[in-house]
């Protein structure tokens, strides 16, 4: 008699991890229920103990690339903890540039993803910023240095030499703090 093989071991960041390496090989449109059980070797149907659909997938790798790098100490200078999450965020980009995007198309939603967003708010309250003003300044300032994270991702400034793209990027968060200065 032959032992039946156990089916593998996985777990919601296993299907996570998956699913951005996919994404990373193939693009967005490529992350599907089925590309992701396929790359884990299990069925469908054991995805679903991980995350509850496709959408449930698609909300877990904003999480990975927003939670890819460590959130800054929040015992910093509120304005170093904003340009150390921006520089993070630029990383990502550039290690992801196919699944970046995501970003600008979904919200943060997991308890995961949403702990960075917090952080953001933190740090614009400590900076003075009052509290009627607070969710409207980060989602501006996030869709800034989204914004420019992609297109260098994406190879709009690839015609220029990688300092002058990082003079503008220091520009862009000189320009954010002067707007929160204001």
């Amino acid at each position: 008699m032959t032992a039946v093989g156990r089916a593998p071991q996985i777990s919601r960041e296993a299907v996570l991890a998956a699913a951005l390496r996919l994404a990373d090989a193939d693009g967005l449109e490529a992350v599907t229920m089925h590309a992701v059980a396929r790359q884990l070797r299990v069925t469908p149907m054991a995805l679903y103990r991980h995350v509850d659909d496709k959408n449930a997938l698609l909300d877990g790798l904003v999480e990975m690339l927003l939670t890819e790098y460590p959130l800054p100490l929040a015992a910093g200078p509120w304005n170093e903890r904003l340009t150390a999450l921006a520089a993070g965020i630029r990383d990502t980009a550039r290690r992801h540039p196919a699944v970046f995007p995501l970003l600008l198309t979904r919200p943060a939603v997991t308890p995961a993803a949403r702990v960075v967003r917090d952080a953001v708010h933190a740090a614009l309250r400590e900076g003075g910023l009052p509290e009627a003003e607070v969710a409207r300044a980060e989602r501006l300032i996030s869709t800034a240095v989204l914004g420019f994270a992609a297109s260098e991702a994406a190879g709009r400034f690839r015609q220029h030499d990688q300092s002058v793209v990082d003079a503008d990027f220091a520009e862009l968060l000189r320009w954010l703090r002067l707007a929160l200065a204001s």
